[in-house]
């Protein structure tokens, strides 16, 4: 189920797709029906399987691609916006970099280089308020 999600950004709907996913996955391996009318705390401590939103935020590959210095592809194309002609009406869609700014701003490229920054700013971004 987290195949390729590293590269999606993390927005609530997202989360809360995942979320409903799982839990009928889990229902599914128990043999447990919605009417059965079991809570979902108690289908994951029978489970024991880890929260999907927090397994997808440790998943993430922004830090390996940007200490690259090979010139592949995957730095340049974190920041390419496609030209279509004209916008789309509304907010623009929530790209891979607005969560990386989100939790390391900025500057996230130069945090990225140290691995001991990095892996503490992204161990407090698992540990968030907005993945409950």
């Amino acid at each position: 189920m987290t195949y390729g999600t590293e590269t999606w950004p993390l927005t609530m709907g997202l989360i809360r797709r995942l979320r409903v996913t799982q839990r009928a996955m889990e229902r599914a391996m128990l043999g447990v029906s919605l009417r059965d009318q079991i809570r979902n705390e108690e289908i994951r401590r029978r489970t024991r399987v880890t929260d999907i939103a927090q397994r997808v935020a440790k998943l993430k590959w922004e830090g390996h691609i940007a200490r690259r210095t090979d010139g592949r592809w995957g730095l340049k194309v974190l920041e390419w916006r496609p030209r279509t002609g004209q916008r789309s009406v509304g907010r623009p869609p929530t790209r891979w970099t607005d969560d990386i700014r989100r939790i390391a701003g900025s500057r996230w490229r130069q945090a990225a280089q140290d691995r001991v920054l990095w892996n503490s700013l992204h161990k407090t971004s698992v540990d968030v308020d907005w993945l409950t």
